[in-house]
């Protein structure tokens, strides 16, 4: 902990007001949304998509008095209790205090960068050493400018080392970093693709990340990626097939789920066995080994421990659990860190009222009693009901206030005892160190799928949202639309992520969309497309907002609520420019504004129009007809009216390409799921990944046919691969014959025959393959709708519901 006038002092800060300068500062906060300890924590206003400085209000009225700032903020001026202090660079400042934090440890702190393999290495290398060692690790993929600067806030002296990623996207990203960071030991994992937008070479992009070592007195990386010329005056150790490496790879063979790997070290000759086969998890290993031999571990005991090595999950991952709960499985770490952003995961989750905690002992907990006061303050600040707690018993846990805490000694004693644990209608953190192996617990409390998953990416939805939040001037409203099971990506799990995020307003179809989100805790507005008059009391029960198109509609509607007594109801209306889908024609406006004037039942929300081809520059006439069209209504509607009311036109395409049409609020579709029919956002990130395995391979002759109706004719001999995936689930059929084309292990690989409703059959002649190998099924999703003559909507939300969703956040 720092004071606050120590804070002062660090980030070089004129101090606006301190009238408590002895404040302890225990918690940076830079998102009003995750506060925790409001009385220890100093809020940033940082500058991004969102300015933090309109967030100050928000972070004052959850009990945070200490801020730091870049320009004045009104609304602290005649707060007397607040600490204010006022810098160049709110950025910076956060970044300054976290390398002065830094400073104050002198045991050895490892930093990673590459492209790609960064985390897996930090895991498997925190698994290796933490056998002997407190290992400080950054929690999951903390690698950026905040990221990195948050997870050096966290280090404490009880560790022994410490484990840093860095991951940068653009030219003059690492210096900040490295500053930061100012690692002992540099370790690089690859060179690829990854952000090569943004860097005019390779050369370039290397030089860059190389910039985090500068300071390192050894770098540890692949001969292949860094020549030992990219690295002047720095003592470099080297892996690789070259014979001047300091760790040579000679032969490799693949035995069974296993591969052999002999390496001479120092002239000597070794064979490891590597529980993998794939490259990047031997190369991920093979620079576990080589930090392990320049941390002095031998090498019989360094084979020990890669043999232990299992595949991780390095994402936090929301399922559907046994009698309808939430499973939140981040089962593969613990640390305080790591727990808080679970935490705040977890009150992100409004579907269930009750929520739980499975959590087992962190290193260092025992001997630590500042450490059991911060777990303390930390699980009391959060709305738990439950806590199950593995491990030795402290009787600080037993004074938390948690309304029902159990307690095992064992993961075991736990497992032996859940079927007495009633879960039920909740949300559950499933939290725990590796060594624990909580991925038992989740698989007695997760829903079995039957082999086909779809993987929804939080953090590309969250990344999409910001995307086109930056391409909106701040003042105009953001709606997002989550109708049809938000485009195949689910209910309450897409729409908790939206209201964290605080978009302004939710549109599903029909009114049992609305119902179900409202049931799962959706308190935003929500606008139902399609409603009818069989709706109208689910709509005003659950307080949902009708699109209202028709004069009938609008006069049947009014006649309901005035039977229910009910005044001042918000509506929709939509107008209809061209699409002749649903809406009023532009002359109807006057006799709509006579009704509304005639009655006090509704009230006009907003008015909207759909834009038929804002992505098409060929009908770029007719969309400016139609604007032009919708922006004469709209001013006819709101003098009749005499008030004002939400203007809404710009659908996904129109708010890239149309940025007069976003008028007060747009309507974000399509592109929140990654999915660029523009083509010109080269920053969206796929949300959806649909995934399957292989179930059985045969080795068929030249002139078997493949399934029904014999339509697959071979006309060589084949290996055929049947996989876990069909119409039932919701690949088209359209797909069979060799239209559709998966993937496994980086290859393309043709469908064979007709789909079938359970499975489909893949030709994998001419790729390695083994059963149970994961297949993406859509490896291009604009492609495949190409394939087949649709569009990626159709794919996506025809993925059916038996397929399981895993939602997860790195």
């Amino acid at each position: 902990m720092y004071s606050i006038g120590k804070v002062n002092e660090i980030v070089g800060g004129m101090a606006i007001r301190i009238p408590n300068s002895d404040q302890q500062i225990s918690e940076l906060v830079y998102d009003s949304r995750k506060i925790s300890l409001p009385e220890e924590s100093l809020f940033f206003a940082l500058s991004a998509t969102r300015d933090g400085h309109e967030f100050i209000a928000d972070a004052y009225n959850q009990g945070i008095r200490s801020f730091i700032i870049s320009k004045d903020v009104p609304f602290l001026m005649d707060k007397t209790d607040v600490n204010v202090l006022k810098v160049h660079d709110t950025l910076k400042a956060l970044q300054d205090l976290a390398a002065y934090h830094r400073k104050q440890f002198h045991f050895p702190i490892i930093g990673i960068t590459g492209s790609n393999g960064k985390s897996i290495v930090k895991a498997w290398l925190t698994q290796m050493l933490s056998i002997d060692k407190k290992v400080y690790q950054s929690p999951k993929s903390y690698n950026s400018q905040i990221g990195v600067a948050l997870s050096l806030w966290n280090l404490q002296g009880h560790y022994d080392l410490a484990i840093i990623e860095a991951g940068i996207s653009e030219p003059g990203e690492m210096d900040a970093l490295a500053a930061m960071i100012k690692p002992d030991i540099g370790v690089f994992t690859n060179l690829g693709i990854a952000h090569a937008q943004h860097f005019k070479s390779k050369e370039e992009k290397l030089a860059e990340k190389l910039k985090l070592f500068k300071e390192s007195n050894l770098l540890i990386a692949g001969s292949s990626y860094v020549p030992k010329e990219m690295v002047e005056n720095k003592p470099l150790f080297s892996w690789g097939y070259l014979e001047q490496d300091d760790l040579q790879l000679l032969e490799q063979q693949q035995v069974g789920q296993e591969t052999q790997l002999d390496i001479q070290y120092k002239g000597s000759i070794h064979q490891l066995k590597i529980p993998f086969t794939d490259k990047a998890s031997i190369e991920n290993v093979v620079s576990c080994v080589a930090i392990m031999l320049n941390l002095q571990y031998d090498i019989a005991n360094i084979q020990q421990r890669v043999y232990g090595l299992k595949p991780l999950e390095m994402r936090l991952q929301l399922k559907k659990g046994i009698n309808n709960s939430s499973i939140i499985d981040d089962s593969y770490s613990n640390d305080l860190a790591s727990l808080k952003i679970s935490l705040d995961f977890l009150q992100q989750q409004n579907q269930y009222q009750k929520k739980s905690i499975i959590l087992s002992e962190m290193d260092g907990l025992e001997e630590n009693e500042k450490f059991q006061k911060k777990l303390s303050e930390i699980l009391n600040g959060q709305s738990l009901k439950r806590l199950i707690w593995v491990g030795k018993d402290y009787d600080f846990l037993t004074a938390l206030h948690i309304p029902e805490k159990l307690f095992y000694p064992t993961t075991a004693s736990l497992l032996e005892d859940l079927h007495n644990i009633s879960i039920e209608k909740e949300s559950v953190l499933i939290k725990g160190a590796r060594i624990f192996q909580f991925e038992k617990v989740v698989e007695r409390l997760a829903l079995r799928s039957h082999g086909t998953v779809l993987d929804i990416n939080l953090n590309a939805l969250t990344n999409n949202l910001m995307v086109y939040r930056s391409l909106i001037p701040p003042q105009v409203k953001l709606m997002t639309m989550v109708k049809a099971f938000s485009y195949g990506s689910g209910s309450f799990e897409v729409a908790n992520l939206l209201q964290f995020a605080k978009v302004d307003y939710l549109t599903v179809a029909f009114a049992d969309e609305g119902v179900e989100l409202r049931s799962a805790g959706i308190t935003l507005p929500i606008m139902v497309l399609s409603p009818d008059a069989d709706t109208f009391s689910a709509l005003i029960k659950h307080d949902l907002e009708p699109e209202v198109y028709s004069m009938s509609f609008l006069n049947d509607f009014i006649a309901f609520l005035k039977d229910q007594q009910i005044k001042s109801y918000k509506i929709h209306l939509k107008l209809d420019t061209g699409m002749h889908r649903l809406g009023f024609f532009p002359e109807e406006i006057p006799a709509v504004i006579d009704r509304l004037k005639s009655q006090d039942q509704v009230v006009v929300q907003s008015f909207f129009t759909h834009l038929v081809a804002s992505g098409d520059p060929k009908q770029d006439e007719f969309t400016q007809y139609q604007i032009d069209t919708y922006s004469q209504s709209a001013k006819l509607l709101e003098d009749g009216l005499g008030y004002n009311f939400i203007r809404h036109v710009a659908n996904t395409s129109g708010i890239v390409r149309w940025p007069e049409a976003h008028f007060d609020m747009v309507r974000l579709g399509i592109g929140l799921y990654g999915v660029d029919m523009d083509r010109k956002l080269e920053n969206l990130e796929q949300v959806s990944t649909l995934r399957t395995t292989v179930t059985q391979l045969k080795e068929l002759k030249a002139g078997e046919t493949i399934g029904y109706d014999r339509k697959g004719v071979l006309h060589r001999d084949s290996k055929i691969a049947t996989v876990k995936i069909g119409y039932a689930d919701g690949y088209n059929r359209r797909f069979g014959q060799s239209v559709g084309k998966m993937q496994i292990n980086g290859k393309l690989v043709p469908t064979v025959g007709s789909i079938c409703m359970d499975m489909c059959m893949l030709d994998v002649t001419d790729i390695e393959v083994k059963e149970g190998d994961e297949v993406l099924v859509f490896p291009d999703l604009m492609q495949a709708s190409k394939d087949i003559g649709t569009i990626p909507y159709e794919l996506l939300v025809n993925i059916s519901g038996r397929v399981k969703r895993v939602y997860y956040y790195e």
